[in-house]
Formats: C-alpha cells, structure tokens, sequence
C-alpha cells in the first residue's frame, strides 16, 4: 500500500527573519527537511508531495525535489490565495498564508492514499516516522481514523522567544479527546512555562503536557472535511483578517466533536527540535552533528 509525505512549506518565516526551510543547517550543508524525507523513505513512505508558493518552485527542484527523484515519487502543491476555497478574495494587505489546514488541503488532487502531515521546519525523530507509517496501514481502509506523534511541551520551547503548540489531551485507550492551540508559550526564568497570550503574567502550563507539532496522519477523505471547515473560517468575519489562521489543531478538535473522528495517539521515543528563531539554528546544527556522529545518518545524507 502507498503511503505520502506531505510536507508543509509554504510559511513565511517571519520570525526566523528568512526562509528557514531551506536554510542549510546540516554538518554538510543539509536542509532540516532532508531528515525527514530520509526517515520517511526508510520507514516505508513512497511518495513526497511538497506544499510550497509558486515563486519557491524552482528553487526547492534545484536544492530537493530533483534529488529525491531518484528514490521516491515527487509531487509540488502550491498555496496561493488562487487555491481558497468558493473563490473567497483576502484583504488587499493581506500577505500571510492562511495556515496548515489551507497548506494540506491545496495537496487534495496530488494524494489518494493514506498520507502524513509535517512541517518543513521541525525535525521529528525517526522513532516518529515509523510509528506514524505502521499506523497508516492500520486505518487506511477505515472511515473517520486518524493519527498523531505528540511531543513533551518542555522539549518544544525555545529560549529565544514565545512558539504556538496544540496542548492535547489524550484518554486511557490512547485517543486524543481535545486540542487547544496555545498561541504565546515562553520560558521564565524561574523555571516555569508559561502561556502569555492574554496574561503578561503568564499562566503556567504543565511541562510534561503532550504538544502536537503538526506530525499528523489522515485518509484522503480529510481533504472534504478541511475543505469546508477552511471555507467556514474564512467566512466567519471574526478575527483580524490580516493575520487569522486556519490551523490544523482546530480543525482536528472540531471533527473529534462533531464528526466523531477518533485519533490515535501514537507513542514514540522521538526526539524533536526545529526552528522558529534564527538563534535557534546553533542548537539544532550541534544536534544534527551528533546524530550523523553517531551514527543515526550517514556521512553525506
């Protein structure tokens, strides 16, 4: 059976003050993506569909996609505004892609098999990818199932500024009963984590809380369900039009409520780290050195 890697690439990077998802990082120039497409092809996924704007196309064939080529089935999905939904026109200011689920859904023509979502900027662990494809061999042939690789809050933050996560709750049979996407998740000195969205205070989270990382697992009939829920979003005028986003958390907690979705949380030893901020990149570099040191990855990936 096929499975897909879809690999969510079109953000702006704002905070990272540049295009960090081919920002070279690896011990020989590797970008943080290339260690996902490894680890997926060696879990068994055969196919890559990357989700990028279409001023990145011929930049992410050059550095990427052609060289994948040889050993796994590439596809490219762009997210433009052109691709909203019921012909919906954003504000003229606007310039901020409109979010995981509107990135996802652009790849709805490009995949009909069962298929796994992650960001182009996160490294997710090998652990993580072979869980994530043995589950999607179990659902693939079974209605309103879905998947997720969750992480410790505490190995999710960086000290050099606030990061968004989906605190998850899951049940004793291992299923995700709800998602909430905290948007200010920032360090104290004094130890603690806390959530600055509407306290500058802060109110303190537990450290050992499970995070979604946007590493999720779905069946091609997701693809009408993010459909609608982003056409929903976009009508619904709440919200500063300028920089609302349709987030994949969101969408899975409203179809765990109202569509009886269910959602395996899946158990790995994954380790995570990615980049948000430019100051970021020294500690994912030294952490990338160890494991081709190791010997997790080869010399040359």
């Amino acid at each position: 059976m096929n499975t897909t890697l879809l690999i969510m690439a079109a953000g702006l990077g704002s905070r990272y003050g540049g295009n960090k998802q081919i920002d070279r990082i690896g011990p020989n120039g590797e970008i943080l993506m290339e260690y996902s497409i490894y680890d997926a092809v060696e879990a068994g996924f055969d196919k890559v569909v990357f989700v990028i704007r279409k001023s990145m196309a011929d930049t992410f064939r050059e550095m990427i996609g052609d060289k994948i080529a040889k050993k796994v089935e590439v596809a490219y999905a762009f997210q433009e505004y052109d691709t909203l939904p019921d012909g919906f026109v954003p504000p003229a200011d606007r310039t901020k892609p409109y979010g995981t689920v509107h990135a996802v859904v652009c790849a709805k023509d490009k995949i009909h098999e069962p298929f796994a979502v992650i960001n182009a900027d996160d490294y997710y662990g090998k652990d993580a990818f072979k869980a994530m494809a043995d589950c999607l061999h179990r659902i693939a042939n079974e209605e309103n199932k879905a998947s997720m690789v969750a992480y410790y809050l505490k190995n999710t933050i960086s000290k050099n500024g606030h990061v968004t996560r989906g605190i998850c709750t899951k049940d004793e049979t291992g299923h995700l009963v709800k998602v909430v996407e905290t948007y200010s998740i920032l360090p104290f000195p004094d130890g603690t984590i806390r959530d600055i969205h509407d306290d500058p205070n802060g109110v303190i989270l537990d450290p050992d809380a499970l995070v979604s990382m946007n590493m999720w697992g779905f069946t091609p009939s997701f693809f009408d369900a993010g459909i609608k829920y982003l056409s929903d979003f976009l009508k619904d005028e709440s919200g500063d039009p300028l920089k609302k986003e349709c987030l994949l958390p969101a969408l899975v907690d409203n179809l765990m409520h109202t569509q009886g979705l269910q959602v395996e949380v899946l158990s790995t030893n994954a380790v995570w780290f990615g980049v948000t901020y430019k100051e970021d990149k020294e500690y994912v570099a030294s952490e990338l050195k160890k494991l081709h040191d190791n010997g997790s990855y080869p010399p040359v990936l």
